[in-house]
């Protein structure tokens, strides 16, 4: 995190999200490994979530308890709300859906919250798709990229290519994705994909309201107050459904190291630094890194436990990263253009007669040209 925060602010915000699927690369397979060897999956997101909140907890209150704005009930009440829908139901929703569909439909359903995400940010005004103009255009093309990603993800396998790495840190004890979703009766198949896709559209929804909520009070004292509840929901939802406390019961093995990884390094480092990420860049910005998770695990997986990955697999990966640099580069020119119409309309009014100038807007156009001028080359690097 100290090496992200020396470099310059575009480059910062893309080593940021790097960093963060990175993180959940890595909790997908350990994850994996920990429920294939029995953990119940909404056991494991209550320890994951109480993990980070003890974390979590002594940081915010030795770094805040100076500066932090008063958490009335009001914040803490909206705080519930959001760790409710985002936190905890997209969590829990999303691991019970996977044990009704197979790995392939799950993952390729993880990839859709980028487009539904977007088309939420669109509806509260926080984006713009203009068809009518170039970038909207590229825009659009990217999501039909990404749809076109997660479908052939979803219904083309073809060829598998097993990994050539032998020694695998972890066995895998089940069946393959593709083989368990063979398996899954239809029924239980079409409500596994419900549940993941109501999963991602509540992930959507919660990516874009961050935006206004972070302004209630800091990004370190949000995340803590969302995983603190959502630990607290997580558990009474846990202990409702899992009466066997024999279940509950860690060892010295893959599960508890999955919980400690899961909880420090991805729900609160990972979760703070989406919150920094959106007050930067934006909640789509974020979204839209949502396929490198994909193509991390992969790779990941094929090395320590040895998964297979079909050439579906494979064209859908490229796919999903074309649309995701398509809309950066949409972004990127619509940004450019609105600063050129800044900086025309400055020019215009300046260069009227009677020596009439507007240097406050002047300035801003100026300091907002160097402010692209600095992405751009930051971008580059």
């Amino acid at each position: 995190m100290l090496l992200v925060a020396k470099m310059g602010g575009g480059a910062k915000a893309y080593a940021a999200v790097v960093l963060i699927r990175l993180m959940y690369s890595g909790m997908h397979v350990m994850s994996k490994v920990a429920l294939d060897q029995g953990m119940n999956p909404l056991v494991f997101l209550f320890y994951r979530h109480t993990t980070a909140a003890l974390v979590l907890i002594p940081v915010t209150f030795v770094l805040e308890r100076r500066k932090a704005k008063p958490v009335t009930f009001k914040i803490g009440w909206k705080m519930f709300i959001h760790a409710l829908y985002g936190v905890t139901a997209c969590g829990d929703l999303f691991n019970l859906g996977l044990n009704y569909a197979s790995a392939t439909s799950s993952s390729a359903l993880y990839n859709v919250q980028p487009v539904v995400t977007f088309i939420l940010a669109v509806i509260f005004g926080m984006e713009t798709l203009k068809l009518t103009r170039f970038h909207g255009k590229v825009k659009f093309a990217g999501i039909l990229f990404c749809i076109a990603g997660v479908t052939i993800l979803a219904f083309y396998q073809g060829p598998m290519f097993r990994s050539f790495n032998h020694h695998h840190l972890f066995q895998n004890g089940s069946a393959s994705g593709e083989q368990a979703g063979d398996t899954q009766p239809k029924k239980q198949w079409v409500l596994g994909i419900f549940l993941m896709t109501l999963s991602n559209v509540l992930a959507g929804l919660w990516t874009v309201l961050q935006g206004p909520l972070i302004e209630d009070t800091s990004k370190l004292m949000n995340t803590t107050l969302q995983i603190s509840w959502a630990s607290l929901q997580a558990f009474l939802v846990a202990v409702a459904v899992e009466r066997d406390f024999s279940k509950w019961k860690l060892g010295w093995n893959v599960g508890l190291a999955a919980i400690i990884y899961s909880g420090v390094m991805v729900t609160a480092l990972s979760y703070y630094m989406q919150m920094w990420t959106i007050a930067k860049r934006g909640p789509v910005f974020l979204a839209m890194s949502m396929p490198l998770t994909f193509v991390f695990t992969i790779l990941v997986s094929s090395f320590i436990i040895g998964d297979a990955v079909s050439l579906g697999s494979i064209f859908a990966g490229a796919l999903l990263v074309g649309g995701l640099y398509n809309v950066f580069w949409g972004k990127s020119i619509e940004e450019r253009d609105d600063l050129n119409k800044i900086s025309a309309a400055a020019s215009s009014v300046a260069g009227k007669p009677g020596g009439l100038e507007l240097p406050q807007q002047q300035d801003k156009a100026d300091e907002a040209s160097h402010e692209v001028l600095d992405d751009d080359a930051e971008a580059k690097v």
